[in-house]
C-alpha cells in the first residue's frame, strides 16, 4: 500500500523489508536538474513479490538501482531489513549488496569461462566460504534450478533459459532478504520467459522477496502487486 512519509514512519515494522520514506533522486545534467524520483513512499512487507511497471523515463530504473543500493537517495529514506542504507558510504553498501541482495539482469551476466558451479559459486567464494560447503550448497541450487547435470557446463554450453537459471541460482547463494530482477525474461522467448517466470513463482511461494521491474504485463501478471510509475513518482499500486 503507498503512504505519505508520516504513515510509514507510523505503521512500518519487522514484517516490512523495505521502507521509502518521501525519496528523491536528482542527477544534475549539465545545467539542469533531473528529478528521476520526485518523492515515493513506500512499504515492502517481506515475502511480497512486487513488480515495477511504467514507461521509458518514469523512473523505475532508478528505483530499483536505488533498491539494490547501487545509488543513494538524494533526500529521504530508505530502510533494508531494519538497516537504514540511505547515506552509508560505497563500501558499507558493497557489503550490503552482497549480503542482503541477490540480483538477476536481463543480459544474465554470468562469467563465460566459469563453469555453472563456479558461476553459482562466486557469492559464496567473497563471503569467505570454504570450498566443500561452498561445492555443496551450489549444487543444491543448481538442482533447485533444474541443472544439476549441468554443473560442468559452461555459460557457451547452455541455452538462454538454461544460463537465466544459473544467473538464479547464483543471486540465491548468499540466501538474499530481497531478489532484484530487471527484466530477467527480455532475452527468452516467450515460452522461456513463462518457466523463468514459473521459478521465481516457487521462490516466493517457498518465502522470497521479490522485486521485479518490467515492461510486459503478461510478466508483471505473476507478482502479488504492481507498482506503476511515472515521471518519478507512484502512478498507483494494484
Amino acid at each position: 500500500m503507498v503512504k505519505t512519509a508520516p504513515d510509514i514512519a507510523a505503521r512500518s515494522d519487522r514484517a516490512d523489508l523495505v521502507v521509502l520514506e518521501d525519496v528523491h533522486k536528482v542527477y544534475q545534467m549539465g545545467s539542469a536538474q533531473v528529478n528521476a524520483l520526485a518523492g515515493i513512499s513506500l512499504l515492502i512487507p517481506r515475502g511480497d513479490f512486487l513488480a515495477i511497471m511504467g514507461p521509458s523515463g518514469s523512473g523505475k530504473s532508478t528505483m530499483l538501482n536505488l533498491l539494490g543500493c547501487l545509488d543513494r537517495p538524494t533526500r529521504g529514506r530508505y530502510v533494508l531489513n531494519d538497516r537504514d542504507v540511505s547515506r552509508l558510504d560505497d563500501d558499507r553498501l558493497s557489503e550490503i549488496r552482497l549480503q542482503e541482495i541477490g540480483f538477476v539482469f536481463q543480459s544474465f551476466n554470468l562469467i563465460p569461462q566459469l563453469t555453472v558451479q563456479e558461476n553459482i559459486e562466486l557469492p559464496l567464494y567473497y563471503q569467505g566460504w570454504d570450498a566443500a560447503r561452498s561445492t555443496e550448497w551450489a549444487g543444491e541450487l543448481a538442482a533447485t534450478v533444474g541443472l544439476g547435470d549441468r554443473l560442468r557446463h559452461r555459460p557457451a554450453e547452455l541455452s538462454g533459459g538454461e544460463q537465466q537459471r544459473v544467473a538464479v541460482a547464483r543471486a540465491m547463494a548468499n540466501d538474499p532478504a530481497v531478489l532484484l530482477a530487471d527484466e530477467p525474461t527480455g532475452n527468452l522467448d516467450s515460452a522461456t520467459g513463462n518457466q523463468i517466470m514459473d521459478l521465481f513463482a516457487v521462490l516466493n511461494g517457498n518465502g522470497k522477496t521479490i522485486i521485479l521491474v518490467t515492461h510486459e504485463a503478461d510478466i508483471a501478471a505473476y507478482a502479488r502487486r504492481r507498482l506503476h510509475m511515472r515521471d518519478g513518482l507512484v502512478d498507483r499500486l494494484d
